[in-house]
């Protein structure tokens, strides 16, 4: 994974000058012991914070150690104002935890009053309008809250990563495909950047990349991947080869003052026919190093899938809420076998750009639809170019960041797994099994206007994506609620 941050921890500990300074660095050290026996590592800033120059100290110390992500612990009430102003000063993803007591038998000396303290942090970080992770509770032990911390890396990741991300797009959408259309307001908002390039400034660019010395060598590495049985067109390989170095370079040559990059392209209907091929192996290969490749320049389908990337520090997909299961497949290979109703089941689908890795029996194929559009039919050419096969069975994690139309983010998650049931069908699929889909599918996705693609992260990840997505501001976090819990507009009498 080359496109995403690696978080590097500091912990800075606070105390109020009420309470015994030694107390806080105790309780910090034991700490860092407890996150280093669980294979983490974080810097302890030597200073304890009890005012506004221990703050500035702090914070100075943790910069030039290259910290990029802080722990404020809260090894007793703290200082409200200098800890609070550690967020505003460190300007980077800040988690707050407090120190719960240690002994009954030592309540006097030993007593610190984090858990009131930690109310007024809160507090006091609203008031600068600082955003925080604060765990959903957060006063604890060393072990518990080196746990804590354990959670907090994957957030802090995807925080850096968004901050310094820009979005490089090759447009415009097909035609009919405003579903992939949003106002981008809310990523600058977010501070991601995006680039936006016609689709003939890719093609001067591949065209340029022609004969180029690197492509025998990206050939031998795709050859190498996909094997016997998945290089079917040995012949495409080439060409592939150098859309896949083109955009490589585009990455390089365009990112500007950023540090990750993701695309977000048009690959239908021009594309196959003047490229020579479709584009969706190249783009699983992109999506497995954490730079994902959105279809049909969609440009949230992007950042989600780059969140996902961030979360998981895994290979991530997007896919097409696609296409509901056969009565007749769902009772000879799902009814009485897996928990699931049919309307909790359903297919999520795209041509090929889902990583070799999470596919079963992956193998570069054609696209079936654009064969019978573009070459009537017959035996295909430009065609060809999809990574098809079952999507590999296992938890997974439904998830899309999304704005409305009048500029507001929105968002859902909803965590399930794909069935290890063949899908008998074409293109990169898997069958998807989530509980109350059904109703998640009626009230979320329909009743909030939510797109057809979503993000796939492999692995059940959804307190992450919840808790980042509440650090990013976000008011309307949607998941798929539990049937004693009915959404706003369903029907009681339903």
């Amino acid at each position: 994974m080359q496109n995403i941050p690696e978080v590097r921890l500091g912990m800075i500990a606070v105390s109020r000058d009420c309470f015994i300074i030694s107390l806080s660095e105790k309780r910090r050290k034991a700490i860092a012991e407890s996150y280093a026996a669980r294979g983490g590592k974080i810097y302890e800033a030597k200073t304890t914070v009890e005012n506004e120059q221990d703050m500035l100290r702090a914070v100075e110390e943790a910069k030039n150690a290259g910290c990029n992500a802080l722990v404020v612990f809260l090894g007793n009430f703290g200082p409200e104002t200098p800890e609070t102003q550690i967020a505003q000063r460190f300007r980077g993803p800040v988690m707050y935890v407090a120190a719960a007591e240690e002994t009954g038998k030592d309540l006097i000396n030993g007593r610190g009053d984090a858990y009131c303290g930690m109310l007024n942090c809160s507090y006091n970080l609203n008031l600068r309008h600082m955003p925080a992770v604060i765990p959903e509770y957060p006063v604890g032990t060393a072990d518990d809250i080196a746990a804590m911390i354990e959670d907090f890396v994957p957030v802090a990741r995807a925080v850096i990563g968004l901050k310094s991300l820009k979005v490089i797009t090759f447009g415009p959408r097909p035609q009919d495909f405003f579903a992939c259309n949003a106002p981008i307001q809310p990523l600058y908002d977010l501070g991601i950047e995006v680039q936006e390039n016609s689709e003939l400034d890719l093609l001067v660019s591949y065209r340029a990349h022609a004969g180029n010395k690197r492509i025998p060598g990206i050939v031998d590495d795709m050859a190498k991947e996909l094997g016997t049985k998945g290089n079917q067109y040995p012949d495409l390989l080439p060409r592939m080869a150098q859309f896949e170095l083109t955009l490589l370079d585009w990455a390089e040559q365009n990112r500007g003052s950023r540090d990750y990059v993701v695309f977000a392209d048009k690959c239908w209907p021009a594309f196959p026919k003047e490229f020579g091929f479709e584009p969706c192996y190249v783009n699983s290969r992109l999506a497995s190093r954490g730079i994902p490749v959105a279809c049909e320049v969609d440009i949230y389908g992007a950042v989600s899938e780059y969140i996902g990337a961030c979360i998981t520090g895994d290979a991530v997909t997007l896919l097409d809420i696609n296409n509901s299961v056969p009565k007749d497949l769902y009772e000879e290979d799902i009814k009485g076998k897996y928990r699931y109703a049919p309307e909790e089941t359903f297919m999520g689908f795209h041509c090929g750009n889902t990583p070799f890795c999470k596919l079963s029996n992956g193998a570069v194929k054609y696209q079936l639809i654009q064969n019978r559009l573009l070459e009537n039919g017959q035996k295909p050419d430009f065609t060809r170019g999809t990574l098809e096969g079952d999507i590999a069975p296992g938890k997974i994690t439904f998830f899309r960041l999304q704005s409305t139309s009048d500029a507001r983010l929105t968002s859902y998650i909803a965590q399930g797994e794909i069935l290890p049931v063949a899908t008998r069908s074409f293109g990169g699929i898997g069958i998807f099994a989530i509980p109350e889909m059904g109703r998640f599918y009626r009230h979320v996705l329909i009743e909030k206007h939510f797109p057809h693609h979503g993000a796939v992260a492999f692995g059940h990840v959804g307190k992450s994506l919840f808790t980042l997505f509440r650090y990013l501001g976000l008011e309307d976090i949607s998941f798929n609620q539990p049937k004693n819990m009915l959404y706003k507009t369903e029907n009681p009498f339903a």
